[in-house]
């Protein structure tokens, strides 16, 4: 099996070189669970960024234990970070596309405020944003106030996305923590929401509980899990 891929700056870095004061990096978690909020990472680094973190990674590369220990130092490596969340219910009334962009929009709102409280909130405008994947579903969300640029893989192989992905997924699965100390029947501690053997088992014999994307479960048959199961985002 081959090595991992360690992200870098060579793409960040390229921003600065073309005199981008800041570069923003985003990432989102949970698009495909069946229960929870999806959330979206949004994190800023400046010319002054040093050497990443050692060991940072795409968030779905590293275990658990090891996504809890990164991201701390994530967050301490980049200038400012934000996530922002859109819930089931909103997920089931508006659909997933325009949550993501909802989860954004949220994120960068968080975003400004504190680069408007360290005096340096007009950096962020028109500051170009590295987004994962091939799909640019945040520009619309933000009123374009950065200029979006998506790129398959961004989470592997730039370093400024991989903490985000990092920080949006501790974050997430700290919910879903949370939610299953609450409510134990749909082991969410294990699964986060995504679909899983028992996550369908609990469903059909409890039934979908409030954090539960109940469109999402019309969807879905119970009869074959396996077929949705997406539990790497």
């Amino acid at each position: 099996m081959a090595p991992a891929a360690i992200p870098n700056l060579k793409v960040e870095r390229e921003y600065f070189e073309g005199g981008a004061p800041v570069v923003l990096a985003c990432d989102e978690v949970g698009r495909g669970a069946l229960a929870g909020p999806v959330a979206v990472g949004l994190v800023v680094i400046d010319s002054s960024v040093r050497r990443m973190p050692t060991g940072l990674r795409d968030s779905k590369l590293l275990s658990e234990p090891k996504r809890e220990l990164m991201a701390p130092r994530a967050g301490s490596w980049v200038r400012a970070w934000a996530v922002g969340e859109a819930s089931a219910a909103e997920i089931d009334e508006l659909g997933i596309m325009a949550c993501l962009g909802l989860a954004g929009s949220r994120a960068l709102d968080v975003l400004r405020g504190i680069e408007t409280a360290a005096g340096r909130a007009t950096e962020l405008d028109d500051a170009p944003l590295v987004l994962d994947g091939n799909h640019d579903w945040l520009s619309r969300s933000i009123d374009h106030r950065a200029r979006v640029t998506t790129r398959i893989k961004a989470d592997r192989d730039c370093a400024s996305v991989a903490a985000a992905s990092v920080l949006a997924k501790v974050h997430r699965d700290r919910l879903m923590h949370a939610a299953h100390a609450d409510l134990p029947l749909y082991a969410w501690n294990e699964n986060k929401g995504y679909s899983s053997r028992a996550h369908f088992d609990a469903i059909a014999e409890h039934g979908p509980s409030g954090l539960h994307r109940r469109s999402w479960l019309h969807e879905r048959p119970v009869e074959a899990p396996a077929l949705f199961d997406l539990g790497v985002g």
